[in-house]
């Protein structure tokens, strides 16, 4: 860029913090020079997610955002880790222990909303405390909230306001977890900026530490979202998320089944019942994804035949570029409560306790793993 355009240039997108330009159009921050009369002046690709709900496929890579995230360890801050409660495990910072260090973290636990009302939410605190624990995280408080439906974010304000002191609050998650609505709460609460970030559904949506200053002198520093391999919203096309992210609350799905039965989740993945005796198994999954029951030693057969018709989303032409099927095996213990999680996807809750075989089949590199029941 010459010299010439770059003192004319707002540095910064004040909707997700990139460094702006204007040379080259799928490089992060690209924005027309006609664009610098707008106000506020954000970059190309804020602008469509605002005003159109699209976004480029541009995103930070990870050594620039291990790099951001080493530094906070040497500052005296306040660290906000914000996680999806439908994909805890999947968004879980892990080793953020080691990049933090002794700085105090509030842990606020999103999209609550989507648990049955029904739920017993110190039961659910006591779950996550759990979680963090084997996870070898420590917290100082552990908020859960709902950015969407506004909740639990009073209690996290109080929290903010009770562990800051003089720091500065660093504001880290993985992609899609809701950060920026957070974010633009906090800047209502805590400055009188106007500015807001650019919220969106899509994955790595801020691509650069944004610095909002407080009234006190100190700032809230928003970090770019982690962009983790593993969950299906990295994986899925932009047309198929709505159909991965639940966005009302989940309407739990029960089944009873006997060994030898499976149930495919769209075309998105596949629960095999191997072993054990006949019971039930509820499955938290976005409502709008068909849940389709079927014969063990169909289902092989059926996936062929039916992928992206019955079997769908998403289509074939998707399916295709997603890597092949894999398959893992779970033993679940008699006597146990236990959850298959399946990241990004949601969970199959296993009801009985006297033990089962069971299989799951997702696309290679998605986390399975079994968990204590979360409900």
């Amino acid at each position: 860029m010459s010299q010439e355009h770059e003192t004319q240039l707002p540095v910064k997108c004040s909707g997700c913090g990139i460094k702006l330009q204007s040379e080259q159009k799928d490089v992060p921050g690209y924005i027309p020079q006609v664009a610098f009369e707008r106000e506020p002046v954000i970059c190309q690709r804020c602008f469509r997610i605002k005003n159109y709900n699209e976004a480029s496929s541009v995103s930070v890579n990870q050594d620039e955002f291990l790099r951001l995230l080493g530094g906070i360890g040497e500052k005296n801050a306040l660290v906000i880790h914000i996680v999806d409660l439908f994909d805890f495990e999947g968004s879980l910072i892990s080793g953020l222990q080691r990049f933090v260090g002794n700085n105090p973290v509030i842990l606020a636990v999103n999209k609550c909303d989507l648990l049955p009302k029904v739920t017993n939410w110190n039961k659910l605190r006591n779950w996550v405390q759990q979680r963090c624990k084997e996870h070898g995280m420590k917290t100082e408080e552990i908020v859960l909230c709902s950015a969407k439906r506004n909740q639990g974010f009073d209690r996290l304000l109080e929290s903010v306001t009770a562990l800051r002191g003089q720091r500065d609050v660093y504001v880290v998650g993985a992609t899609n977890v809701g950060k920026s609505t957070l974010i633009n709460r906090l800047i209502s609460d805590y400055s009188d900026l106007e500015q807001e970030l650019t919220t969106s559904r899509y994955p790595g949506t801020t691509l650069d530490t944004v610095k909002i200053p407080l009234d006190d002198g100190h700032f809230i520093i928003d970090t770019p979202g982690i962009v983790y391999p593993w969950r299906y919203s990295e994986l899925v096309e932009r047309q198929d998320l709505d159909a991965v992210m639940p966005a009302q609350p989940l309407k739990p799905a029960v089944y009873q089944l006997n060994a030898g039965q499976s149930l495919f989740f769209g075309g998105l993945g596949r629960f095999d019942f191997i072993q054990g005796d006949r019971q039930s198994f509820t499955c938290f999954i976005s409502g709008t994804l068909n849940i389709h029951r079927t014969k063990l030693e169909r289902a092989d057969s059926l996936y062929q035949e039916h992928r992206g018709e019955l079997l769908s989303p998403p289509g074939t032409d998707v399916m295709d570029k997603l890597p092949q099927w894999q398959r893992h095996e779970v033993r679940i213990t008699r006597g146990s409560h236990s959850d298959i999680f399946i990241s990004g996807l949601g969970w199959i809750k296993v009801n009985g306790t006297e033990g089962a075989v069971v299989a799951v089949h997702v696309p290679r590199g998605v986390k399975v793993l079994t968990r204590p029941s979360l409900i």
